[in-house]
């Protein structure tokens, strides 16, 4: 589903000033760590698509993902798997990875890349997290 939307939204889902629809799905890995690897394959896959498809895109990134979603399941587990601090804890991690890849990358300085980065990634994750919420008060996992 990640990739799907990786793709469908492909716009807007790469860039220097990404806003990536499919994260709205990262903070539903508070309910279990294993979906860290879904989300680690769907950016694999999603990236594929990237007009800068490259080691940066098909290796670190989806390593970095893994790694954000262990994090982001971690830190909320504690807290009766909250979905809000799982998708802060992703979106502050892919913000920082994305930000020093483009520096990588373009040489795009991070201090100019990373406050846009953290933006949309908390916005994403934060929107992610309410609809999880409203769509748990009626289905149950």
């Amino acid at each position: 589903l990640y990739a799907t939307l990786v793709y469908l939204f492909a716009p807007i889902s790469f860039y220097a000033l990404q806003f990536r629809i499919a994260g709205i799905l990262r903070p539903s890995i508070a309910r279990g760590w294993i979906l860290a690897f879904g989300y680690a394959i769907g950016v694999l896959v999603g990236n594929i698509f990237s007009p800068f498809t490259g080691p940066y895109e098909l290796i670190f990134m989806p390593t970095m993902s893994f790694f954000a979603g262990i994090l982001g399941y971690l830190a909320a587990k504690p807290f009766k798997n909250n979905y809000f601090i799982t998708g802060a804890v992703i979106a502050t991690i892919i913000s920082i990875s994305v930000s020093w890849m483009l520096y990588q990358l373009f040489n795009l300085p991070m201090f100019a890349t990373l406050p846009y980065l953290f933006i949309s990634e908390q916005t994403v994750c934060f929107i992610g997290a309410t609809m999880i919420k409203l769509i748990e008060t009626r289905f149950k996992w």
